[in-house]
């Protein structure tokens, strides 16, 4: 007998103006992988990267934007997503006071909005109404200095903000400074100040972070030199310890960046995305946290950005920037992917998320 069908909202965001779609929703069926249309919305300039609030209703989206460039700073957008009848309808701005902000996180308890500004270095705090809209910002640092690459890293590039799990401390990734500055987090006010930093690979660029679900395993995905790092989290004194760190790609790879990083559901696997090389890199976790890498496979299209795991770990959505679209890869027991079984057209695809 066929398992019983199960679906959920797969919500996609890509680059675009405020006139055309930014946010495209999207039926998934777990049991088969297929991806069927199911609404869209715009209004939003580049909403590059969102995020959903535990309540299933109140999502939001920075607009990546830079005011030498585009005219106008960075802003973040509060909003109501509504399921049945499907639609996305906006509360609220706010800006980021921070140029190209790239990255949004809820801390653990839904009362604080994060935002990474990589282009000028920043993060801002915001904190989450009532009724899911943001209030004005409760906290902003800005970040100061350069890296070894002079094309990438001239100055600071706040690229993502991780909460650890026992919500005291925002590790920031600044991949300009190479650093992740580790700040302590007061979630009465929404206050962050100073904790320590810790000083990645010169040239490497850290980017995306991901705690492993034990809460003492963190792992890094470094940019510019395509390797992804693993830490243990020290709670008690909120400081990381440098384990391990290892290529994302072959030998003797094309020119390529690395971009998002997620653990399997079963906690047994990592996964991270390479761009330029189109692959993702599958890693065996070890009982003790190191990494064994496996294998690279074929994203499914060009630039692969950002992607997400289904909860049962069957299948992979990958957004692909460059090739307008998002992906569905099978993955089987070994955590193997395979060959694209569904994809959509997204015009500019920056981010996944699973609703």
């Amino acid at each position: 007998m066929m398992p019983a069908s199960s679906t959920t909202l797969a919500l996609v965001s890509g680059y675009s103006t405020a006139h055309e779609p930014g946010i495209h929703a999207f039926t998934f069926d777990e049991t088969t992988g297929l991806l069927t249309q199911h609404g869209i919305f715009s209004g939003i300039r580049n909403p590059s990267f969102l995020s959903l609030h535990p309540n299933g209703h109140w999502l939001y989206s920075v607009s990546e934007t830079n005011q030498s460039i585009d005219g106008e700073s960075g802003q973040v957008f509060s909003m109501l997503l509504s399921r049945t009848p499907f639609s996305i309808s906006t509360q609220n701005s706010n800006p980021t006071d921070g140029d190209w902000p790239c990255h949004t996180q809820l801390d653990n308890t839904g009362q604080w909005l994060f935002i990474a500004n990589y282009g000028s270095g920043s993060v801002s705090v915001f904190p989450v109404e009532a009724d899911g809209s943001l209030a004005k910002k409760s906290a902003h640092v800005q970040h100061a200095g350069s890296g070894m690459n002079s094309e990438r890293q001239k100055g600071p590039h706040a690229h993502s903000v991780t909460l650890t799990p026992d919500n005291k401390f925002a590790l920031v990734a600044d991949l300009g400074l190479d650093k992740i500055v580790i700040y302590r987090f007061d979630p009465s006010n929404g206050n962050l100040s100073l904790h320590a930093e810790t000083q990645t690979k010169p040239g490497s660029g850290p980017r995306h972070l991901v705690f492993h679900k034990n809460s003492r395993w963190l792992y890094v995905t470094n940019e510019l030199d395509n390797t992804v790092t693993f830490y243990e989290y020290e709670k008690t004194k909120g400081t990381l310890f440098l384990k391990q760190s290892l290529t994302s790609l072959p030998a003797f790879p094309s020119e390529s960046s690395l971009a998002d990083i997620h653990i399997s559901p079963s906690g047994k696997r990592l996964y991270a995305s390479n761009r330029g090389h189109n692959s993702l890199t599958l890693y065996n976790i070890g009982i003790d946290g190191f990494l064994t890498l496996i294998a690279n496979y074929p994203c499914g299209g060009n630039w692969p950005r950002n992607f997400a795991i289904s909860p049962n770990g069957r299948f992979m959505l990958v957004v692909n920037q460059y090739s307008h679209e998002v992906c569905v890869l099978p993955v089987d027991d070994d955590g193997a992917l395979g060959l694209p079984l569904s994809r959509m057209t997204v015009p500019g695809a920056s981010c996944v998320i699973l609703a």
